[in-house]
C-alpha cells in the first residue's frame, strides 16, 4: 500500500480531508474519460455562452478584469458548487498543503469545513492557540479580523487565518446559537504531534491520536511498546483510544493504525468513477494491540479517517464505541497536480466500512452514548474507623487503611474528563467480568 514522504508532480494524493488540508496518501490518478471509454463531445453551445459572458465582462464591468483572473474566477466557481472538499489549489495553497504533511505549519490550529455558507469549527487541534483559546468544535466563525465569512470559499478562509507566527487575528465566533464574541489568538508554529499516551492507572492505558499524519501508523506501533513497558512489562488490562476532535487526514495512516488492533479481515473500501478509486485494505496478522480490551471514544469531531479506523473497529467487534455521534465525513479526495504549481482537490470516491456502511453524512453512531459534561468531586471528610483514635488493629494482620490525605493524591488525566473517566470504569468492568488479573 502507497505511502506519501512528499507530492510531487508525479504523486496524486488520496487523503480524507476536513476543512483546512492535512496530509494525504499518495495514489495515482486515471483521468476521467478513461473510465467512461472515450471523451464525450464538448458542449459548444455552453461553451460559446461562457465565452459570450467572459467577453462582455471585459467589456463593460466598472473596471478592468484580465482573462486571467476570470479564468481562475471560473475554475474556482466550477469547484466549490461540487461538494464542500473540492477546491481550486492556486500556489501558495497547494504549498502549504504539501507542508502540512510533515505536520508542522503556520497558523491557529483550527480544522474547519462550511455549514450553510458559514465557516464552523470541525475541531481544535491539541496544544495550538485555537485550543488554548477555548474554540470548541461546532463553533460557527463568523468574521476574520472583522470581515465576515459569509462567501468565502474554503480555501479563501483557510489563507486569511494562517499566517506569520506572532502576528495577531481576530475572531467572531458563535457557539450554540448564543451571542457572537471576540477572540483574539496570536499565529503560532503549529507543530502537531499526533499521537499521545500514558498509563491512567496500574494496567491501563491512554493513546490519543490527534490526527492523522503520515507516520502515525508507525508512531501509535511505538506508544503501545511503550505502554507495555510502562506497565511492568505486563500486557495491558485495558486501553483507551481517543479519537475525539481528530479531524482525520491519512488514509493509508488510518489504515495502519487500525491494522495494529486487528488481525484479519477487511479495514476499509473505497467506489468511485475512475478505476484506480476501487481500493481495499485488509489487516495483516500481527497484532500490536495483543488483543488488549479496548474502548474507542469519539465526538462530534471525530471526521474522516478518524471514523474510517471507529467503524472498522466497530464492525470487527474490537472494541466498544463510547461518546457522541462522529462527524460523517464519507468522502475521499484525490489531489492532482496541474501546471505552473497548482493542483485541483478533487471528491473522487466513497469510502466503507468493512459491513458496507457508507458514514457520508450520517457518522459513527456509538455503542454506548455518553454526552461531554463537567466532573465536579466533592471533598470527602469523612472519617473512618481507622482514623479513629485508639482503634483496634486488623486481627488479620491488614493494614490500616484511615481516610486522612486521601484527597491530596496526584490528579489524573480522567479526573476532569467525564468520558475518559467512563470509558476507564468500562475496561474495570470488562476486566472484572473477564476474571482479568
Amino acid at each position: 500500500m502507497p505511502h506519501l514522504s512528499r507530492l510531487t508532480s508525479l504523486a496524486l494524493a488520496i487523503s480524507l480531508l476536513i476543512g483546512a488540508p492535512l496530509a494525504q496518501a499518495e495514489e495515482p490518478a486515471t483521468p476521467p474519460a478513461a473510465a467512461t471509454g472515450g471523451k464525450a463531445p464538448l458542449p459548444l453551445d455552453d461553451l460559446r455562452t461562457f465565452a459570450e459572458v467572459m467577453d462582455r465582462i471585459k467589456a463593460a464591468y466598472v473596471e478592468p478584469v484580465s482573462d486571467k483572473t476570470l479564468l481562475e474566477n471560473a475554475i474556482k466557481g466550477m469547484l466549490s458548487n461540487l461538494d464542500p472538499h473540492s477546491a481550486y489549489l492556486e500556489p501558495e495553497a497547494f504549498l502549504e498543503l504539501q507542508e502540512s504533511t510533515s505536520g508542522e505549519f503556520g497558523g491557529l490550529g483550527i480544522e474547519v469545513g462550511q455549514e450553510d455558507g458559514f465557516l464552523k469549527v470541525v475541531s481544535p487541534i491539541d496544544d495550538t492557540p485555537a485550543s488554548k483559546a477555548g474554540i470548541e468544535a461546532g463553533d460557527l466563525i463568523l468574521k476574520i479580523d472583522g470581515k465576515p465569512t459569509k462567501g468565502l470559499s474554503m480555501m479563501e478562509a483557510i489563507e486569511k487565518m494562517r499566517g506569520k507566527p506572532g502576528e495577531k487575528i481576530a475572531l467572531t465566533l458563535v457557539r450554540e446559537g448564543g451571542q457572537p464574541f471576540d477572540v483574539e489568538l496570536t499565529r503560532a508554529v503549529i507543530k502537531v504531534k499526533s499521537v499521545k499516551s500514558q498509563m491512567l492507572e496500574p494496567g491501563y492505558g491512554y493513546l490519543r491520536i490527534t490526527q492523522f499524519q503520515v507516520n502515525s501508523g508507525e508512531e501509535v506501533g511505538k506508544a503501545l511498546t511503550k505502554l507495555r513497558k510502562d506497565n511492568g512489562d505486563k500486557k495491558l488490562r485495558g486501553l483507551v483510544l481517543d479519537l475525539r476532535n481528530n479531524p482525520g487526514g491519512v488514509l493509508q495512516a488510518a489504515v495502519e493504525v487500525t491494522d495494529h488492533f486487528l488481525t484479519k479481515g477487511l479495514i476499509v473500501y473505497t467506489k468511485g468513477r475512475i478505476a484506480n478509486s476501487e481500493l481495499r485494505f485488509s489487516a495483516d496478522p500481527a497484532d500490536a494491540s495483543e488483543a488488549v480490551p479496548l474502548v474507542v471514544l469519539i465526538n462530534g469531531g471525530s471526521a474522516s479517517a478518524s471514523e474510517i479506523v471507529a467503524g472498522a473497529l466497530q464492525d470487527h467487534k474490537r472494541g466498544v464505541l463510547m461518546g457522541t455521534d462522529s462527524f460523517g465525513k464519507g468522502s475521499v479526495q484525490t489531489v492532482l497536480p496541474l501546471a505552473n504549481n497548482r493542483a485541483l482537490k478533487l471528491t473522487t470516491a466513497l469510502y466503507f466500512t468493512p459491513n458496507g456502511r457508507s458514514i457520508q453524512a450520517q457518522g459513527i453512531v456509538p455503542d454506548i452514548e455518553v454526552a461531554r459534561a463537567k466532573v465536579t468531586r466533592e471533598q470527602d471528610e469523612s472519617y473512618k474507623e481507622a482514623d479513629l483514635q485508639g482503634h483496634l488493629g486488623n486481627g488479620n494482620g491488614g493494614e490500616d487503611k484511615p481516610s486522612v490525605g486521601k484527597d491530596k493524591a496526584k490528579p489524573s488525566v480522567q479526573d476532569d474528563d467525564f468520558q475518559l473517566n467512563q470509558a476507564l470504569n468500562l475496561l474495570k468492568g470488562l476486566s472484572v467480568t473477564r476474571g482479568g488479573d
